[in-house]
């Protein structure tokens, strides 16, 4: 099952390479007040999320460091949407094969997440995380751990395209 948190959409994305950085805050309102430009705060189980676009290494206050994932694919887009989703399903559940307009970043909170591929299969673990691939790559992705999964999955997608759609494998 995936269920989107919270996303929103800017004309432009810092330069240089990006990385998502994942901190844990005490409140949703803290998370928020640090939020900067590329930043998306949501709560996610019993945390309190801030999701940040941005170059290696930043930090925010108040906020206690849990990954960085990258770095990130980017696709010049006029306009871009920034979207958490939560991912989560019962072992051996698994998606159609789709793809994206943008690039697909995840970091497992329980459980174990499988992506397949053209390029191949990569399998992530708790605590673990993937940068992903980019816009308009096939992929299908399952609970592959012996618990059930919780995945948090981060995007930078092209908002004049569909989200999703189904594709096929070559």
């Amino acid at each position: 099952m995936v269920k989107p948190l919270v996303e929103k959409k800017v004309a432009e994305l810092p330069s240089g390479p990006l990385f998502w950085r994942l901190e844990n805050f005490p409140s949703l309102a803290q998370a928020q007040a640090a939020a900067g430009p590329t930043g998306l705060a949501a709560q996610s189980g019993n945390k309190f999320w801030l999701f940040t676009l941005g170059p290696s290494g930043g930090a925010s206050p108040r906020g206690s460091k849990v990954a960085e994932v990258g770095p990130i694919m980017i696709t010049v887009m006029p306009e871009y949407l920034l979207r958490i989703n939560e991912g989560s399903g019962a072992p051996g559940s698994v998606s159609n094969v789709h793809t994206h307009p943008g690039s697909e970043a995840f970091y497992v909170v329980a459980g174990e997440t499988t992506q397949k591929t053209p390029p191949g299969v990569i399998k992530v673990s708790a605590g673990q995380s993937m940068p992903g691939q980019g816009a308009g790559i096939p992929m299908q992705v399952s609970s592959s751990g012996s618990t059930d999964l919780h995945s948090l999955v981060m995007f930078v997608v092209d908002p004049s395209k569909p989200f999703s759609a189904p594709a096929k494998f070559p």
